[in-house]
């Protein structure tokens, strides 16, 4: 085997073969492909695409690059879940408390923010205290006394994804379906989840804004976890408007914590009873009621002891933004569109994400939304609140939020997008 014929391969419209794909991910992990031959390989796969049956390989090969998880040991069976990043996307923070309140175990890997969406372990950074990084042992001591757990995946899982997914960043491949399918279901079935249920967002705030191109990211992530006999299933979503009220980190551990204690936003709530319904299904409890574990407290109870057992203070007061900067409602009317790209852009500029991975993050910075589209609005009034704790930022971000929104006269009624646009399995 060599490098060249295999992107000769790809180059020319090609199938690549088992051996071919085995080969050259084994070879690139080891360092025995070069950088620029696997970019030449990654752009070639943008541009001709893949078949289901070299996915499938592609993927297989990302997981035996490392190790393995198996949660078999534990009393309970196991579900997680994967959203592919929105604005104001705070689900996970109050569904993996949730789903282990009901029965399941949720080992939830989850990663960082990068450019305009915000990442899970930012936001629980937030909390003091809390750590993200666990050893194997810990994660499994975790999910066994509190039945849920946040954290990094370790350097083990899918090292090949990691190497890989660095080098599509700077190459102009990360929008290769195949690519981004194998990279997240590579580290998911790697990780030995029982049964995943994915968030695929669609719209302004989602990384695919077309709902085909996400609806084919689904049927894909879909077709490759059955393939490995992992029980998954997905749900389109729509993300042309911020999920809930807040977008930032410990703006949206706030917002989390209203929906913990039986409270929240309408969208935030229905998507993560939405959610925490798949999961439980998949993992064989279809009559837990998850809608009780919010009213009865008990998805609390569980969130206070996942956020002690990683070194986090619950009882502890989140940070504050230094500055605030309330943005008005020119006109009185009814808020008929607001742009999540916009909206993500904004807090990204205020300091609650990094444009690159070694960048720090603010934890009190974002943007605080006080309408969403069909709600009415009064001229003067806070539309947005712009939290910072640099405030030689906030002209930056009230650029991004030009034309990033639409006022409708009074009365005017909005024909509302479904936030649950489909569902594949």
């Amino acid at each position: 085997m060599d490098a060249i014929s295999v992107i000769r391969t790809k180059r020319d419209r090609g199938r690549l073969t088992d051996e071919q794909i085995d080969w050259v991910v084994g070879a690139y992990t080891r360092g025995e492909v070069a950088d620029e031959q696997m970019s030449a390989l990654a752009m070639a796969i943008l541009l001709n695409g893949m078949d289901r049956d070299e996915i499938a390989r592609w993927t297989a090969a990302m997981i035996a690059s490392g190790e393995r998880m198996d949660f078999t040991a534990l009393p309970r069976p196991t579900a997680d879940k994967h959203s592919t990043g929105g604005i104001g996307d705070k689900i996970t923070l109050p569904l993996a408390p949730l789903v282990a309140a009901c029965g399941a175990a949720v080992p939830q890997l989850s990663g960082r923010g990068l450019g305009h969406t915000g990442g899970t372990l930012d936001k629980l950074e937030s909390v003091p205290g809390w750590r993200a990084s666990l050893s194997n042992d810990e994660m499994m001591a975790t999910l066994r006394d509190v039945g849920a757990v946040i954290c990094a995946p370790g350097t083990g899982l899918a090292p090949a994804d990691r190497k890989l997914y660095a080098l599509r960043d700077v190459t102009g491949t990360v929008e290769s379906i195949p690519l981004i399918a194998s990279s997240i279901m590579s580290k998911k079935i790697a990780e030995g989840t029982g049964a995943l249920v994915l968030d695929v967002k669609a719209g302004s705030g989602a990384f695919m804004k077309d709902v085909g191109r996400a609806r084919e990211l689904a049927a894909t992530m879909v077709g490759l976890g059955n393939d490995h006999g992992l029980r998954t299933v997905a749900l389109l979503t729509d993300m042309s408007t911020p999920l809930g009220l807040t977008a930032g980190n410990a703006l949206e551990v706030r917002e989390s914590l209203e929906v913990l204690a039986g409270g929240g936003p309408a969208d935030v709530v229905e998507l993560t009873l939405a959610l925490a319904a798949e999961m439980l299904t998949a993992a064989g409890l279809p009559d837990a009621d998850p809608a009780k574990a919010l009213r009865d407290g008990s998805a609390m109870d569980v969130w206070r002891r996942m956020i002690a057992a990683q070194g986090g203070d619950p009882a502890a007061p989140l940070p504050t933004a230094r500055e605030t900067h309330p943005v008005p409602a020119p006109t009185t009317g009814v808020l008929t569109r607001l742009d999540a790209y916009a909206v993500g852009l904004a807090a990204w500029r205020l300091g609650a994400g990094r444009a690159r991975k070694e960048d720090p993050v603010q934890a009190a910075a974002g943007v605080e939304l006080h309408a969403k589209p069909g709600q009415p609005v009064q001229a003067g009034q806070p539309l947005l609140t712009l939290h910072t704790d640099t405030p030689e930022r906030i002209p930056e971000a009230l650029a991004a939020l030009e034309s990033s929104y639409d006022i409708a006269p009074p009365g005017t009624t909005l024909d509302r997008t479904p936030l649950i646009l489909d569902r594949l399995d």
